[in-house]
Order: C-alpha cells, then sequence, then structure tokens
C-alpha cells in the first residue's frame, strides 16, 4: 500500500519533467519546427518547437530581400541601379545564375532571380551592392534582425549557405514575413513571383504553394543537410492571411503538405483549438536557449542523394498525415484534394517574368536583351565521341593523301608548297575536330586547283618537261 502512495505521489513529478525535456529537446531523427500565425495581428494558432534555434538555409534571402528593399525604399539606391557580378559571387556554390564577374545586372533582376531560382550569387551581388562586402551587409542584416525582435537570429552570409553561425527559429521567421508584408506592401510582389524567364530557359518558383493552393501569396524555400527543408508560406483567404513556417520536413513535399495541413486548419477555424491554451502574439514565445539540431544525417547521410537546390523533385501521392483540417461538414460537400494532390497539380497558368543582364530597358532594347542572353546560354555543337574519333582519322587521311599527291606531281619537290603544307598541316591539328576536317578538304582541294597541268600530264603520255610547272624553282602561290 505504501509503494502505491509512493508510486502516484512521485508520477505526476516525473511525467511533468519528462514533458519539459520534449518540449526542450524534440527528437532529432524526425525533427521539425512548426509555426502558424496570423499576419495582421501576430496572434499564435499553432506552434511547435517554434523557438527552437534551427539553420535557415535559403530562407535567409527574406532578410537579405527586406534589407535591400528597405534600401530602395529609403532612396539609397533604387531597383534599376547597376550591381556587378564579383569573383566572389560568382564563386558562390549552387544553386546560382552563373554569370562571369564583372557581368552587370539591375538590382530589380537581381531580386528576382534571388528570390524565385534562389540564386546564391545573385544574393552576394546584392549585398556587395548594398553594404558594400558580404561582412558589411551580413552586420546589417544582423542589426535589422535586432530591430525588428528577432533574437534567435544571426547572420554571416546573406544566401544560407552553411555556416556555423547562421541561426534562426521559427519564430523569429514569422516575425520576418510579418515585417515583409507590414513595411514593404509596394514591394511584396517579389515573394510570389510564379516563374521567371532567363534567355531560354523558365524556372518556377520552388515554393510550390504558388499558383496550386488557393490564396497562397509568399515567401521563400529552402535546404541544406544539416536543416532538412524548410518554407514560409503565407496565404490569403476572405481578407484573413496566414503566415506558415515551417522547418527541418523530410523532403520538398513534405514541407509544402505541412503547410497546407496548417494553413487549412486556420482558414477552417481549427474546431479543436478550444482545447488548447492560447498561445498568445508571436513575438511573445520564449526562445529556447540550445545548439541548432543538425539533420544532416538524416538528410544526406549514406546513400541519400540530395539536390545541391532548395529545389525537390519528389512528387508523392498519399502520404503520412494527409487530413487536411477541414470543417465538420466537409462529409456533404464535394471531397478536398489532399495535400499531395494540390502539390502534384500543374500550376495555374501565368506568364513567366522576363529578366536579363544588363541595365533596364524596354520595347525593342529589352527584346534584344533577352535575345543575347539565350545566345549566350547556346553551347556550341559538340560531336559525339565516336564521330570526333572519325572525323580526326579521316582529316589525316586526307592530309597523308594531299601529300602523297603533292611528291608524285612535283618529282623535285616545291619548297615554298611544302613548308605552306607543313605549316596549314600544324594549324589544322591545332584546332578541333570539324573545323580540322573542313580545313583538310579546303587545302586538299585548292591543291588540286593549281595543278591541274601536274594531273592531265600524269595520264597517257606524260613527257617530264610537261609534267613541270612554269614557275619551276620558284615558291608556289599560298592557299587563298
Amino acid at each position: 500500500m505504501q509503494t502505491l502512495r509512493l508510486l502516484f505521489r512521485y508520477a505526476p513529478i516525473k511525467i511533468i519533467a519528462l514533458a519539459a525535456a520534449l518540449v526542450v529537446a524534440p527528437r532529432l531523427a524526425n525533427a521539425e519546427a512548426l509555426l502558424l500565425v496570423e499576419a495582421d495581428t501576430g496572434k499564435v494558432l499553432e506552434a511547435q518547437n517554434a523557438t527552437y534555434p534551427w539553420y535557415p538555409a535559403s530562407v535567409t534571402k527574406l532578410m537579405t530581400a527586406y534589407v535591400t528593399l528597405k534600401a530602395v525604399k529609403e532612396g539609397k539606391l533604387s531597383l534599376d541601379t547597376l550591381v556587378t557580378v564579383s569573383p566572389t559571387a560568382a564563386a558562390q556554390s549552387p544553386s546560382k545564375m552563373g554569370y562571369r564577374p564583372g557581368t552587370q545586372l539591375t538590382v530589380d533582376n537581381a531580386l528576382k532571380m534571388m528570390l524565385v531560382k534562389s540564386a546564391n550569387d545573385m544574393a552576394v551581388v546584392l549585398a556587395e551592392g548594398v553594404g558594400g562586402s558580404i561582412d558589411g551587409f551580413s552586420a546589417m542584416m544582423n542589426e535589422t534582425a535586432q530591430k525588428l525582435g528577432m533574437t534567435q537570429t544571426s547572420y554571416v552570409n546573406p544566401n544560407g549557405l552553411p555556416a556555423d553561425g547562421q541561426i534562426t527559429s521559427a519564430r523569429d521567421l514569422a516575425i520576418l514575413a510579418r515585417a515583409i508584408i507590414r513595411d514593404l506592401p509596394e514591394y511584396e510582389y517579389f515573394v510570389h513571383i510564379p516563374s521567371i524567364r532567363y534567355g531560354r530557359r523558365v524556372v518556377q518558383n520552388f515554393n510550390r504553394l504558388i499558383g496550386r493552393y488557393p490564396g497562397a501569396d509568399g515567401f521563400k524555400t529552402g535546404f541544406i543537410c544539416a536543416s532538412g527543408y524548410n518554407l514560409v508560406a503565407s496565404a490569403t483567404r476572405n481578407g484573413k492571411r496566414l503566415i506558415a513556417v515551417v522547418l527541418g520536413a523530410s523532403s520538398g513535399q513534405m514541407r509544402g503538405v505541412r503547410a497546407i495541413q496548417m494553413l487549412d486548419r486556420g482558414f477552417n477555424g481549427n474546431q479543436l483549438g478550444w482545447l488548447k491554451a492560447p498561445l498568445g502574439n508571436v513575438e511573445q514565445l520564449v526562445p529556447v536557449d540550445a545548439t541548432p539540431p543538425n539533420l544532416r544525417d538524416d538528410m544526406c547521410g549514406g546513400k541519400r542523394h540530395r539536390p545541391a537546390s532548395d529545389d525537390d523533385e519528389e512528387t508523392v501521392a498519399g502520404g503520412e498525415g494527409e487530413t487536411t483540417g477541414g470543417t465538420l461538414l466537409a462529409g456533404l460537400q464535394a471531397p478536398a484534394l489532399k495535400p499531395s494532390e494540390i502539390l502534384a497539380a500543374a500550376p495555374a497558368p501565368s506568364e513567366p517574368v522576363v529578366v536579363y543582364t544588363g541595365p533596364t530597358r524596354t520595347g525593342a532594347a529589352l527584346i534584344a536583351a533577352v535575345a543575347a542572353d539565350a545566345d549566350a546560354q547556346t553551347p556550341p555543337k559538340r560531336r559525339g565521341k565516336k564521330a570526333h574519333v572519325a572525323a580526326g582519322k579521316e582529316a589525316k587521311s586526307t592530309t597523308r593523301t594531299a601529300a602523297r599527291a603533292d611528291s608524285k606531281s612535283d618529282s623535285k619537290g616545291d619548297t615554298g608548297a611544302k613548308a605552306g603544307a607543313k605549316r596549314d598541316a600544324k594549324v589544322s591539328d591545332a584546332k578541333p575536330a570539324a573545323a580540322h576536317h573542313a580545313a583538310s578538304k579546303h587545302e586538299s582541294g585548292a591543291k588540286a586547283a593549281e595543278k591541274p597541268a601536274s594531273e592531265a600530264a600524269s595520264k597517257p603520255a606524260k613527257p617530264k618537261a610537261a609534267a613541270k610547272p612554269k614557275s619551276d624553282g620558284k615558291p608556289a602561290p599560298k592557299d587563298g
């Protein structure tokens, strides 16, 4: 009996301690941080590990865009200001545009490339253009984060490539998303461009909710092995805008599923919400002092292959947790699409936004700029390996045949012609196979045209004197 009393007496303490440990230290094997807030009020509707430190990956670019657009709004530069691709920018890891150092483009185009294609080189281009250097711009990012109340955030680069000091949280990212909506309404279109066209290529926004989920209107994706798949997404229905933050999802597909599930519950009133205690405002969430979970082994360990970009082509029909959080009357209505079905659907038709290098252009000048970028993307035609070898053999054979014909047609030898042939052969050897072949044919044809008399004389009656060219002993004219 005494044992039972002790068990019941201390069991609640153990349960409370265990619950606290789970809140402070989520399981790293399937760690996720989830947060849903109202954009206007900041009211928290859902939160799971929302104040746990996390590696931001490419959602860092939201702060890069915010700092850049604030500078534009304050008149420090304009969207038409030209920025230059430096060697540092060109050396960034993919995803990137891949422009050569010295290439110039406008702030406007660099922002679109960075936010839609998640171009790491464009983030550095903007950082150097606005802050003078990566370090200088990172200081501006950190100062802005502190002003916004992002107390768990620190930056060391503008693109989110792996770095120990690059840290944020779901809480801080929701604060940043609200700041973009509140402070930059005239530039908010940058965070929900469906696709861009540069030259011949079209890239869809990596945020797969754009053009698929009803009302989706922002923001940005991110992925590195240490962080897992991240997403900051927003959607508006009936004048109500919600912001969903997903960190550490197992795939690009799952981060979209998680965001849709939260948004659906938020728009449909979350009928079970009355069972939970109010979570307050996003700024009131208490930060957790801990080290960010490193998901590298789970995301990229073993034989797992992950893209260098934060894009993810994985599309799964069905999947875990496919409930949408619909209304209680959903059974009386047409069945709603599952989140994975929404993500697998083709995006709504839209015209890609054209981006290009160089200064701002319109009309015919814009068409010419796009055509120039398209030409720069067209690689030279390359032959297959077998065709390349065959062309080389054919070229060498043609050269040897021409050389034998020369020696037979001029038994005494023409010193100038032989020197020219050797020089031409050396030049043709240095050319690619296709050019070599063309040069050999031209050379042999030209030589044949130079010696009609010798060829005619080599047939029936061939007196020795007739076999010699008239300019005996003088150098033959060079190939035209």
